[in-house]
């Protein structure tokens, strides 16, 4: 028997190969994640571990608040005389090393990008220094800098040039004395850094006085462990002390998150190309084995058992497996770096020295690309023991029975049904964890409808494929009847493209209303005539912008607004705004529950407005008090005095005033200022005016408008849909795959009808276009049912969000061209197909049987 599959697998190669690449690229996907991954997180281990070489411990202040933007809260710079009063130091050093510093380019732009950030430090002495300086030396003055020879090269920086900095301060020019390399290492996970005196990079930072971090050497016989113990009984407690090598895997934990966060986004899709594969094997072992059941039969009839059969099909499963896992494998070493430049090419530059390929994600891709392979062929092995010998052996013997077919469509009902509610239950919160049961509903929705689709596809074919007919005659008219001829293998072709575009249309769907819904709630909020915020759309601008342009002619207010993390009523990092009272009524109002906008004006420093949300799971109301620990370590009380709802959780949890604003750490920085203008001012020359302030100034800064500001968000929203549309465009092209092995194994077994009409006249012209339009009308069933699906979905993962202000947005124009790009994909899939039917000869098709 392993030599019947043997024969069939060496006779059916293309067939063999397209099961194959279907397989390949969904373990592409799945390896090359985890060698991206792996290959990432070594690459930070080894910059942050070069970075700690040569400390044995370091000294920062106590988080007590978890932030997101992983900044060092500094402290005093007297802490360093008492480090180094400490029995087993042998040196120690403090250093400035902030994450507001912007290195601009010669056209006096930030150089960097999304998910890159940009770092101004301070020298530090000899032995702590894990720079190395291929060009130049160390800055030695107040008006010399020293930058990263990645971003040198980037911006065509060499020695001698004047550079300009942007801290907390006004934008700066200084000479670039040296371009600094860690070791070997140009990149920095392609972060840019400005290395400056100590003295300058505090007044870069305002950060006179302090230091972010103190590294400490320790004296011989002194172990790293010992020292750190000493160094915490000496020192106050709002600083504590870990060993280089606690700090370094402290700095790889945090890289951790990140990774661990785009491997699991990066799995999500690759998980859907695998599913999508398995419907196309699912499919193709269930046409060959329909296709061979005389054969089948026929080794029924001379000895072989059931087992022996299923052990036939399975043997060559595992054999596709086995070949699609190798190429998968192999793939995906060259897809790591693939998505890498995607990345790159979005501005997101990530470490990527060499490539990572662990242990574990070879037996992964083995054991994907075979089990899959394997469990999708099980069914139709099953199915064919169940078919007498007898009944087999005579032609047009058919597999499924009614009663399999009443017991297909309960099946499919109670799956879909299933889905919808797991996927309800999931969203609700009534489930946990929810993004399971939502994964797990959606895939037995996509099973249920997979299944209920045959009695659909007549319909489905009617409506789609009539317009054929009466436009393209007999051609039309066959294509239809072709593809409603066998509704179960058209529907399993269609389902793998309806997986693929469901999740597609999903996305678009969703990220349509969630860019209108931020767009609507931030003009509803917001009264401002124009917003300053950073180039990057989220990172701190300095607080000095806000004096600056109140003093541009025309412009009437200037309000800042700083967004920043507390402890506060159990909840660890949550977010709260803080406003200037004075001008906040002029540039911003709130959606009052209990208080108006003259409660928000007289704020004062205990006092709160909060999000009624937020106040009813706390259990908060006008009148009760609550408690805020910030990230100085600092303990704030504040009463409430309004609620407001927030539905596109603007503000965050509350509203308080921001003369406490250094109590959070956010005393010199803030994210927007808003601006109202005087009546009647000229906004054309205003804006001018700003724009060359902020040009010269504070170029880190950029003015927009509302339309402006709303245009922002959009275009941030699609930048992430591009790249998701981009990872689940591999689903689609499997499904491709799909459509072209189903047509290839069609024309195999339509062999004598295809000879026949052409016998009676049919045009090798025709016959190509029979089969473009048969797969064009598959192709459309499978969009069809797939937008449908989109659409449910989205109605289902909006609920929940209606009350924070969600609103659901059905880009129809998205949605008709996603139905164009689906009758394209038919019509390039039945290329291959339509060139080998219409070249037939008609005599041997004729005679074949």
């Amino acid at each position: 028997m392993t030599s019947v599959a043997l024969r069939n697998l060496l006779a059916r190669k293309a067939r063999t190969l397209l099961t194959s690449l279907a397989v390949v690229l969904g373990v592409m996907m799945v390896s090359g994640t985890y060698i991206l991954t792996d290959t990432i997180d070594q690459s930070f281990g080894n910059i942050f571990e070069q970075s700690n070489a040569g400390i044995d411990a370091v000294v920062s202040a106590k988080e007590t608040v978890e932030t997101d933007d992983n900044q060092e809260s500094p402290f005093s710079a007297d802490i360093l005389d008492r480090v180094q009063g400490v029995e087993g130091v042998e040196a120690a050093d403090g250093g400035i090393f902030d994450t507001q510093v912007s290195i601009l380019d010669k056209d006096g732009e930030p150089i960097g990008g999304n998910g890159a950030p940009s770092f101004g430090a301070s020298v530090v002495a000899d032995r702590f220094d894990a720079l190395s300086y291929p060009e130049g030396r160390k800055p030695a003055a107040d008006d010399e800098v020293v930058i990263d020879k990645q971003t040198a090269g980037r911006a065509g920086y060499e020695v001698g040039d004047r550079v300009r900095v942007a801290g907390k301060e006004d934008a700066t020019a200084y000479e670039l004395v040296g371009v600094a390399t860690l070791g070997d290492v140009d990149s920095f996970g392609g972060a840019s850094i400005a290395l400056f005196t100590l003295d300058e990079i505090r007044r870069v930072t305002r950060k006179e006085g302090e230091f972010d971090q103190i590294s400490v050497a320790a004296a011989p016989g002194v172990s790293p462990e010992e020292l750190t113990r000493r160094l915490d009984e000496a020192l106050p407690a709002s600083v504590e002390a870990q060993t280089g090598q606690e700090d370094t895997q402290a700095q790889k934990d945090d890289v951790g998150e990140f990774i661990s966060i785009l491997k699991t986004a990066m799995l999500i899709f690759s998980g859907v190309s695998l599913f999508v594969a398995a419907f196309l094997i699912f499919n193709t072992f269930s046409i060959t084995v329909a296709q061979r059941t005389r054969e089948f039969s026929m080794l029924r009839t001379i000895g072989a058992s059931r087992r022996q059969l299923v052990r036939t099909v399975v043997f060559e499963a595992a054999a596709i497996g086995l070949l699609a896992s190798v190429l998968g494998l192999l793939a995906g070493i060259g897809f790591a770096p693939a998505i890498n430049a995607l990345f790159h090419a979005l501005e997101i530059d990530l470490p990527n020295e060499g490539s990572v390929v662990a242990t574990r994600t070879i037996v992964l891709a083995f054991a994907l690309g075979i089990g899959l392979t394997v469990l999708a062929s099980l069914i139709p092995a099953l199915r064919i023991t169940r078919v007498p010998p007898v009944t087999g052996l005579r032609e047009g013997a058919v597999l499924e029975t009614p009663k399999s077919h009443r017991l297909r469509s309960a099946l499919a009902t109670g799956l879909t049904a299933i889905g919808a509610v797991s996927m309800l239950l999931g969203v609700f919160g009534a489930l946990s964890p929810g993004e399971l049961w939502i994964g797990v509903g959606a895939a037995a929705v996509f099973f249920g409808v997979a299944l209920l689709s045959p009695r659909l596809v007549g319909p489905m074919a009617a409506l789609v494929g009539r317009p054929l007919e009466r436009f393209r005659g007999v051609s039309g008219r066959l294509a239809r009847e072709n593809a409603v001829r066998n509704p179960g293998r058209t529907a399993s072709t269609a389902a793998a493209l309806m997986i693929g575009l469901a999740l597609v249309s999903f996305v678009a769907i969703f990220a349509s209303g969630l860019s209108s819904s931020i767009t609507a709630a931030f003009d509803k909020t917001v009264k401002a005539d124009l917003i300053l915020t950073n180039t990057d759309g989220f990172s701190d601008i300095s607080a000095g912008v806000t004096g600056a342009v109140a003093d541009v002619d025309g412009v009437e207010v200037a309000s800042p607004t700083r967004f920043a993390q507390a402890n506060t009523a159990g909840d660890e990092g949550g977010y709260l705004t803080l406003v200037d009272t004075d001008t906040v009524g002029s540039v911003m109002t709130l959606d009052w529950e209990e208080g108006d906008d003259a409660v928000l004006a007289g704020l004062g420093k205990t006092d709160a407005v909060i999000d009624e949300k937020w106040g009813r799971e706390k259990g908060l109301s006008v009148g009760d008090d609550f408690k805020a620990e910030t990230s100085s370590g600092k303990t704030l009380s504040y009463t409430v005095r309004g609620t407001f709802v927030d539905r596109a959780d603007f503000n965050g949890d509350y509203v308080a005033s921001d003369v406490t604003a250094a109590a959070y750490g956010e005393p010199n920085s803030l994210q927007q200022v808003l601006l109202s203008l005087e009546d009647g001012a000229d906004t054309g020359a205003v804006r001018k005016d700003i724009d060359a302030l902020v040009a010269d100034r504070y170029p880190t800064v950029e003015p927009k408008d509302k339309g402006e500001f709303g245009d922002f968000i959009s275009g941030e929203v699609n930048q992430l849909l591009g790249v998701v549309y981009a990872l689940l465009a591999l689903a689609v092209i499997v499904s491709l795959f799909g459509i072209v092995n189903t047509l290839a194994l069609s024309i195999h077994e339509r062999t004598r009808e295809l000879g026949l009409i052409r016998a009676v006249g049919m045009s090798r012209r025709q016959v190509r276009r029979i089969i473009r339009y048969e797969a064009v009308i598959t192709a459309l069933i499978g969009a069809v049912l797939g937008s449908v699906l989109g659409v449910l979905f989205a109605l289902i993962m909006s609920r929940p969000l209606a009350d924070e202000g969600f609103a659901l947005s059905i880009p129809v124009g998205t949605l008709i061209f996603l139905l164009i790009l689906a009758i394209v994909a038919g019509v390039i899939a039945a290329i291959g197909p339509a060139r080998r039917a219409s070249r037939l000869d008609v005599l041997d098709a004729l005679a074949y049987e």
